[in-house]
């Protein structure tokens, strides 16, 4: 009975379609479609020009589900060509061609929705001013895609700037103060003692003792920046590595060797859960030799027969009607994506707490790869790894040419949550 009325309604509408086409001689190329299915050749800029095209103050629909979460917006001679110029696909609609997008979109039989965007987000990047021997996976993209960023560091955020700012991302920090772990490794590296030494000397800039003392202040002003709308976006070891910091607020858990004396006896008995965002239950790492934070990545747990070949992450499906938050963060053209390692690859189910949202897992590991939440009136969302092209991105290799990604899916993940802030905030309904 559902599929006879829904095939009643799909030829109504056809009808409709018809005779509004038949009656109109001279149909105005109204609309800009920009598909986000396999038809587009380049999914990557296609998120820059939506992003353009909100700082022309032009209204953006982002039209999810429907051809991989495309985005429609008014024709303009100038956007066309700004497609054309960067690689773009596209397509002219009419008005009643975009009406019967929009009616198609409203059926509520279909998992589609159209979400309004409204306004191209500032966005500010938390990355050190020293050149480190890696890359940042959101700001190679950004960069690629042609959004513009602000790049800010401890000084900025503890001078109390991220109230400026929509969007912020972390990327490959260590919110602990014990600098990456990398102290087995790389001590006598001179990355490694130059970042030491700069970090030691803008603590003291900025008043205080340590090193991890500045990195909790940083955290908590972060935390406060959520608290009050804010959206936070952030990859590989800085979404572990800042909720052990928050945990460890008061608490001395590092050792000697990164901030010249011993780390403070049963810290771990110690730690606050209450103040994290997303983990809960996990126990730290004390063994300045592990290159690790805590048991909350799997990077040193999963099965050794877990490989570039197999390693697979999917997407859950959310209602696009009714979980509008999680649908916008989720938009792909593929739903099984390639996994990639980081220092924090992944983050294991067991310390994830129950409010938290998974939004793509390997299950078959109870492994949680994306996840997302509320905090105070803000968001966060977590995503493990380092860079989606570059399985095992080591300390020194060269950069991935995004030229050679133009259709990631991985990538599209955090472009997703770049537009995410541009629409209405939703809250998710349960």
């Amino acid at each position: 009975m559902m599929n006879t009325t829904r095939s009643r309604f799909k030829f109504t509408l056809l009808v409709l379609i018809f005779f509004l086409l038949s009656g109109i001689g001279n149909l105005r190329a109204a609309y800009l479609l920009i598909p986000m299915d396999n038809s587009q050749q380049n999914h990557l800029k296609a998120y820059g020009i939506a992003f353009w095209v909100l700082k022309q103050d032009i209204e953006v629909s982002w039209l999810l589900n429907y051809r991989g979460g495309s985005f429609l917006f008014q024709y303009a001679k100038s956007f066309e060509q700004e497609c054309v110029i960067r690689g773009v696909s596209f397509q002219v609609v009419a008005d009643v061609q975009a009406s019967a997008i929009f009616l198609e979109i409203a059926d509520p039989q279909v998992n589609m929705e159209t979400i309004k965007l409204h306004k191209a987000p500032r966005i500010a990047v938390y990355s050190p001013k020293n050149k480190l021997p890696w890359d940042d996976a959101v700001t190679l993209v950004l960069s690629y895609a042609e959004i513009p960023y602000d790049v800010i560091y401890d000084e900025e955020i503890v001078s109390g700037v991220l109230p400026l700012y929509d969007w912020l991302h972390l990327h490959h920090e260590d919110f602990t103060g014990q600098y990456g772990k990398f102290w087995a490794a790389y001590r006598n590296f001179p990355w490694y003692q130059q970042d030491v030494t700069a970090q030691e000397e803008a603590a003291r800039r900025l008043g205080f003792a340590k090193v991890s003392q500045m990195k909790l202040a940083v955290a908590m002003k972060i935390r406060d920046f959520v608290a009050g709308g804010g959206y936070l976006f952030s990859m590989c070891s800085a979404p572990d590595s800042y909720d052990v910091a928050l945990s460890a607020e008061g608490i001395d858990i590092c050792d000697v060797m990164f901030d010249h004396d011993p780390a403070e006896t049963g810290a771990q008995s110690k730690l606050n859960f209450g103040k994290c965002f997303a983990f809960e239950n996990f126990t730290i790492s004390t063994n300045p030799y592990e290159y690790e934070i805590s048991s909350i990545d799997v990077t040193e747990t999963r099965p050794k027969s877990i490989t570039r070949e197999n390693d697979f992450f999917t997407l859950f499906d959310f209602s696009a009607k009714w979980d509008q938050v999680p649908s916008m963060l989720c938009q792909d053209h593929e739903t099984l994506i390639h996994g990639f390692m980081g220092q924090t690859t992944a983050f294991n189910k067991k310390y994830l707490k129950s409010n938290v949202v998974v939004l793509g897992e390997t299950k078959s590991l109870n492994e949680a790869r994306y996840i997302h939440g509320d905090f105070g009136k803000g968001t966060w969302t977590f995503l493990g790894g380092h860079d989606p092209e570059d399985y095992q991105h080591l300390v020194g290799d060269p950069p991935t040419d995004l030229n050679l990604h133009p259709n990631s899916p991985g990538y599209r993940l955090i472009l997703n949550n770049v537009l995410f802030p541009a629409a209405k905030k939703e809250k998710r309904k349960t």
